[in-house]
């Protein structure tokens, strides 16, 4: 017999904890929360590469409902949050609402029962409710370069770390300069015999103002009470003043001078500053934060390669001047599937159709929560609610908001939950206008904010709170009945 639950919750990341915390105080107990790992965690807990860390304030990557004063930075390493989460999900009690081992393969609207069908690795279930917390940083990417199966060396990208796989003396390529190789390649820079960095496109890296936090903050934290909440504010509202730099290039273009200085200050020699200045409007794509990145660059034992890989070699890398790097270690820091997330392929709606079908390479959501022919399906930090300046934390605790509204509202009618055409359709249009000006649009890169049709369907436009403001009522005109 299949089973059947109220809400099933494919991933058990901040998204899919946060839900079903938020559920479970309600007085929903029906829940199961699919995870394919055999540990609970998400992203942070794939991402254990050396040096992994939050580049938002500890304070404030967390849930508003669940502070934590202990933690031991100002910005929280990875084994931390990992920690926190573990901690929330015991603490709260829905760790038992866990399905380890279950790999989400498709899940279907059945129009007939009005439910929705799920095919897992450990067999079928069937749900009222269908809430996406998979994430945006949940699947790898990896580049196709030509001859990459014949590599005869370790090859492994930076969310699937080998820690079995000892760097001591070793020839090392890191492909990618983004957030997570900056943070990495100063980790195993002092390990590699020689570390090849091959950069496509120098990324804008500031100085980081971080700091331990002392045994006395601490305490202060846990024992006076409101200490920490008017500081996660404070925290919040100076990151939310970021904004205005993202909405007006002009502005940002400015502000650039300074972290230019940064480089200037930590690279001088003139040749490879000239390789890590970059060549678009700081913002354009996600700015990144380090104090020991460009201090790395500039040890004897590293080279940074700019120009393009042809191809890889049985021990080597070959790029496009002909040049051979002679390598036994490849590190993948490519980001992962954002817009073309794989759940995207396995959930079919109303007509038969896979969201990417449906979406055919540019995300759709209304709110970035629900969309038009999927009943009864909520994603969380689903198309347009991506950042540049603030916590995506924030952003879910909103959508958990909007969730509660919406379940509440199918209870009391009876109709399923789904947005309508026109209001969809008027939100995008909404979302394109009010990204059209920003740096993203206008800072002249092709960022992993943009979708392979060129939109913008990650980012949200604008301050954080205009998006709270917009999650405080279910309006539901908006949804089909």
């Amino acid at each position: 017999m299949v089973e059947h639950v109220e809400i099933a919750i494919v991933g058990a990341g901040f998204g899919g904890l946060g839900a079903a915390i938020r559920l479970s105080q309600r007085g929903y107990t029906g829940i199961a929360i699919f995870e394919r790992a055999d540990e609970l965690g998400g992203t942070w807990r794939d991402n254990s590469y050396p040096g992994c860390a939050c580049d938002v304030p500890s304070h404030l990557y967390s849930f508003s409902f669940a502070l934590n004063p202990d933690w031991s930075r100002t910005f929280s390493p990875q084994p931390e949050i990992w920690a926190y989460l573990i901690a929330c999900a015991k603490r709260f009690g829905v760790d038992q609402y866990i399905r380890f081992g279950h790999d989400v393969r498709g899940a279907s609207w059945d129009a007939g029962t009005g439910r929705w069908l799920i095919e897992t690795s450990r067999g079928a279930y069937t749900a009222d409710v269908l809430v996406a917390a998979a994430g945006p940083l949940a699947e790898p990417a990896l580049p196709k370069l030509p001859g990459l199966e014949t590599f005869e060396g370790t090859a492994f990208h930076s969310a699937r770390w080998r820690h079995d796989h000892d760097l001591t003396g070793r020839r090392v390529a890191v492909v990618g300069t983004g957030a997570s190789a900056i943070q990495f390649i100063p980790e195993i820079q002092p390990q590699a015999g020689h570390l090849t960095v091959f950069q496509r496109t120098a990324p804008w890296v500031m100085g980081r103002r971080e700091r331990p936090i002392t045994s006395t903050e601490r305490w202060i934290y846990r024992h006076i009470p409101g200490t920490q909440k008017i500081m996660r504010v404070g925290i919040y509202l100076a990151r939310e003043a970021f904004v205005l730099g993202f909405m007006h290039p002009n502005l940002m273009r400015r502000m650039q001078k300074f972290t230019l200085g940064h480089l200037r200050k930590q690279v001088t020699d003139p040749a490879l500053r000239a390789k890590l200045t970059p060549g678009f409007t700081m913002g354009c794509k996600r700015i990144l934060q380090s104090n020991v990145y460009y201090p790395a660059l500039t040890k004897p034992n590293v080279d940074v390669v700019t120009e393009p890989i042809r191809e890889v070699r049985p021990h080597g890398i070959v790029t496009a001047d002909g040049v051979e790097h002679r390598v036994d270690t490849i590190i993948f820091g490519t980001g992962f599937h954002v817009t073309d997330m794989p759940i995207a392929e396995r959930v079919r709606g109303r007509d038969g159709r896979t969201l990417a079908e449906v979406w055919q390479g540019s995300p759709k959501a209304y709110l970035g929560a629900t969309v038009a022919g999927f009943p009864n399906l909520f994603l969380l930090l689903g198309p347009s609610t991506g950042l540049g300046h603030n916590s995506v934390v924030f952003m879910i605790e909103c959508q958990l908001d909007y969730l509660l509204k919406a379940l509440a509202y199918r209870r009391r009618t009876g109709a399923p939950i789904e947005p309508s055409p026109s209001a969809q359709a008027a939100f995008a249009t909404e979302m394109d206008d009010g990204l059209a000006g920003t740096v993203w649009a206008q800072g002249g890169c092709k960022s992993w904010y943009q979708d392979s049709t060129g939109r913008l369907s990650t980012l949200w436009p604008g301050a954080t709170w205009r998006y709270w403001l917009r999650t405080r009522r279910l309006r539901t005109e908006d949804y089909a009945r």
